[in-house]
């Protein structure tokens, strides 16, 4: 599998994983690298007073340097040796009924439970699909790479095939490609093209650049036509396999990872020795690696 490129710049800075200089850099994003949590959870972390450099509670500005005694909630943070661990990505195919959150108070079930277990730090969902929604969803131990890919101003292109029921006309194409105004503000799909269906239920193959909550729904909702189903089949050039069943997971290999991050403007690490290619895994806790 390879990415396909996006854009022909980047709009972020290239970030050294393997080295700080004198000044340091912000906690939040050393921890956030490491898989710890994304940076805005760290950054509520700090304001919870969890974290501690050198035995001091840490603020939101404060910078790690090499050396550091960094703890999280009093357990020591062994930075340097996380540093080592290469940045792992997975492709989930999220099914329908599932909620991308580590735990849901109403019981239902999480996609974490179904993912295998990383070596160090934990997965970090990249943007979510509702419980609706099925397909491609990212998830990273590197909570950089996670803040970035999530980030607005990367423009990061997403493609759906979503299936509608009720008659759609030209006009209503036209200004769901020209722009609607949504309850949080205009919002519009970069690309729209029929995929087949006929009578009441077709399909449709649109594209946008961002991720606000429910968006696909919400833009076909405006013209008074409703979504029946929903499958997310690309994000950042990256497609969701064809053949990668709902509930399974698909590790990108080490290329295709340094591709993902010099997408967004991360600096890629070297080919680590057993990443050369990609491993699908069972959607259990007991997950083991296979053949492609």
């Amino acid at each position: 599998m390879r990415i396909t490129n996006q854009r022909s710049r980047t709009k972020a800075p290239t970030d050294k994983r393997s080295s700080w200089d004198d000044a340091g850099e912000r906690i939040q994003k050393v921890l956030a690298r490491l898989g710890l949590g994304s940076r805005r959870e760290i950054e509520e972390w700090i304001k919870a007073g969890r974290i501690a450099i050198n035995g001091k509670p840490a603020e939101r500005g404060d910078r790690y340097r090499k050396g550091d005694r960094v703890t999280v909630n009093g357990r020591p943070i062994d930075i340097a040796k996380r540093s080592e661990a290469p940045t792992r990505v997975l492709i989930y195919h999220k099914p329908i009924g599932e909620v991308v959150s580590r735990r849901d108070p109403e019981g239902r079930p999480v996609i974490f439970t179904r993912l295998p277990k990383p070596m160090t730090g934990r997965w970090i969902a990249v943007g979510r699909l509702d419980i609706n929604t099925q397909g491609l969803l990212l998830v990273t131990n590197n909570g950089e790479l996670a803040n970035r890919l999530m980030h607005p101003s990367q423009e990061i292109e997403r493609e759906y095939a979503v299936r509608v029921l009720g008659p759609v006309n030209d006009e209503m194409l036209t200004r769901l490609s020209n722009g609607v105004l949504l309850e949080d503000g205009p919002a519009r799909f970069e690309t729209i093209e029929p995929a087949g269906g006929e009578g009441a239920n077709r399909w449709f193959r649109v594209t946008l650049k961002e991720g606000r909550n429910r968006i696909v729904r919400r833009l076909w909702e405006s013209q008074g036509i409703t979504v029946s189903r929903l499958i997310r089949t690309r994000f950042a050039g990256i497609r969701l396999p064809p053949r990668l069943r709902a509930g399974t997971t698909y590790e990108l290999p080490a290329e295709d990872v340094g591709d993902l991050m010099r997408s967004v403007g991360l600096e890629a690490e070297k080919v680590a020795a057993g990443r050369r290619t990609g491993h699908r895994h069972r959607g259990d806790k007991g997950a083991r690696s296979g053949r492609r």
